[in-house]
């Protein structure tokens, strides 16, 4: 981050911020993957996928959630097809995200933040790398 010699608090005060903004959403992320795997593993444990009762898959309540919830999925996705150059991580991404929902995208968003310098700004993280 550039600083003008008249500003430099200004661009301190901005760069902690960005940092703190930064380790918040590690955290974030963080939990939400432990958050998933955790109920994952207890769901997986009281009853198998494929026996999920035909009166809970017909229920139309379900049947929405279920067509809100991908469509959050294939959002975030395009936004991860927009960062990618390679069609190969795209679609590997797209398979992620599709079968293991906010466990992968969790991740994406770890190992994203994770690769930020100290000094990143935010865009680094939102935009493509040019």
């Amino acid at each position: 981050m550039k600083c003008l010699p008249d500003s430099r608090w200004r661009c301190k005060r901005a760069s902690a911020y960005i940092r703190g903004v930064i380790v918040f959403l590690r955290i974030v992320f963080a939990v939400v993957l432990v958050a998933m795997l955790a109920v994952t593993g207890w769901a997986s444990g009281e009853v198998a996928l494929w026996k999920t009762p035909r009166e809970v898959i017909g229920h139309p309540w379900f049947v929405a959630t279920l067509f809100d919830t991908y469509f959050a999925f294939l959002t975030f996705w395009l936004w991860v097809a927009y960062q990618s150059r390679s069609w190969l991580v795209r679609v590997g991404w797209l398979v992620a995200i599709l079968l293991l929902g906010n466990i992968a995208m969790a991740i994406y968003m770890l190992i994203r933040l994770f690769r930020l310098p100290a000094d990143a700004k935010i865009e680094r993280l939102l935009l493509r790398e040019p």
